[in-house]
């Protein structure tokens, strides 16, 4: 998230992947940005249910799926590489439940070894972006992963998810998939690291935060209750961690031109 005046500063390219990587890779993207002789510049990022790998000038890291809001303040000038995971599809990278990663940064080597250091080096002393996706790409190649059945299933259901929005309860996906409560559960903690709901939530306020952007006005104690919280102060308190401010706060920032 950059604001208009932020984004006078930054350069975001973002990449698709090679075909026979699809299925593990959301995409790639770049970001470069000169900040020299202005004030740092803090930049905000909504949670989102994917493993990111960056590496920057000098930091590098395998985040785990945020369950709130984050922020990192931007300043001189440098470059970061990402490597955006689809949700489910870091998995067969390292085979062993992403839950572990969930609201942490964890070190390339901690997660590849001296495979991790070694992408580090290699993408960094890279000049272009393609050589860079090149780099990237025979690095999760020489990992060897599998198509497996549960992140093909993971895929299919944050589709229905995001498709969706009449969709706002777990029975809902336990309905259309056949799946109980509990490997479900399971599912998507070892292979999502957050869980079915959270998902759920994610979506459908953004899907309200949309509407607030386009003017349109949203009965929030009605959507409180669509979305299964038990009461409006379960529902303000999970819109201010997801989405940063309070329900109202946001309504104000609207209306005042500040989105």
């Amino acid at each position: 998230m950059y604001s208009a005046a932020g984004k006078q500063s930054f350069q975001f390219t973002p990449y698709l992947p090679s075909d026979d990587l699809k299925f593990f890779v959301e995409r790639y993207w770049t970001l470069t940005w000169d900040l020299r002789g202005q004030t740092p510049y803090r930049s905000e990022h909504l949670p989102d249910p994917s493993v990111h790998l960056v590496i920057e000038d000098d930091s590098s890291g395998v985040f785990g799926a945020a369950r709130g809001k984050f922020s990192r303040l931007v300043e001189g000038h440098g470059r970061a590489f990402c490597i955006k995971f689809r949700p489910g599809a870091f998995y067969p990278f390292v085979i062993s439940p992403v839950s572990r990663f969930k609201n942490k940064t964890v070190s390339l080597y901690e997660v590849f070894g001296a495979a991790g250091n070694a992408l580090e080096t290699a993408i960094r002393a890279a000049v272009e972006d393609e050589e860079r996706i090149e780099i990237a790409e025979n690095f999760l190649r020489s990992r060897h992963p599998e198509r497996d059945d549960s992140v093909a299933l993971i895929h299919q259901i944050v589709e229905r998810i995001v498709a969706d929005r009449e969709l706002t309860k777990t029975y809902d996906l336990e309905n259309q998939f056949n799946l109980t409560t509990r490997t479900l559960q399971r599912l998507f903690s070892r292979y999502a690291g957050v869980s079915p709901s959270w998902v759920i939530r994610r979506y459908r306020l953004h899907d309200a935060v949309d509407q607030l952007d386009q003017g349109e006005i949203v009965d929030w104690p009605a959507l409180a209750v669509d979305l299964g919280y038990f009461d409006q102060a379960h529902f303000i308190k999970d819109f201010k961690k997801i989405i940063g401010v309070s329900p109202g706060k946001y309504v104000r920032r609207v209306s005042q031109g500040e989105n």
